[in-house]
């Protein structure tokens, strides 16, 4: 058997921080190229300060999908990132390949906390950042 063909666990204190970042944003992977022998998934857990908030971003051509732990979230996409759906502990969420967004932690006093899964890796393309007024009912704490 060889190494690659058992399980391998990654610790709760032993998280990897060895990814791409956006702002605010802060992805720690669980399971990634980065430090298992996974070769086509990313999956990590993503956290947002209260009332912080990523620049925009894509990732490229990762399918991604996300489940929310804790907390309030939104998401801006589309023109000027004018469109938006929130999303509530227990919700999933599809983000498309390449498709430009902010990600927002729409509490100012508690954390917002997801899981988050990639194929084929944690691929990150931070983009020009927009002023916070641009974003609809959008505060910092």
């Amino acid at each position: 058997m060889a190494e690659h063909d058992v399980p391998v666990i990654t610790r709760a204190n032993t998280y990897g921080e060895q990814t791409g970042q956006s702002g605010d944003c802060v992805r720690k992977s669980g399971v990634s190229p980065q430090h298992t022998p996974a070769t086509k998934i990313w999956f990590g857990q993503v956290s947002n300060a209260p009332g912080h908030r990523s620049p925009p971003h894509h990732h490229e051509e990762a399918e991604t999908g996300g489940y929310v732990l804790r907390g309030h979230g939104r998401i801006y996409y589309g023109k000027d990132y004018k469109e938006y759906m929130d999303l509530h502990e227990g919700d999933f969420v599809f983000v498309p390949p390449f498709m430009p967004h902010v990600e927002v932690n729409m509490s100012t006093t508690e954390e917002l906390v997801w899981l988050t899964c990639r194929t084929p890796d944690n691929l990150v393309k931070n983009l020009e950042d927009v002023p916070d007024e641009q974003l609809e009912g959008y505060r910092r704490s």
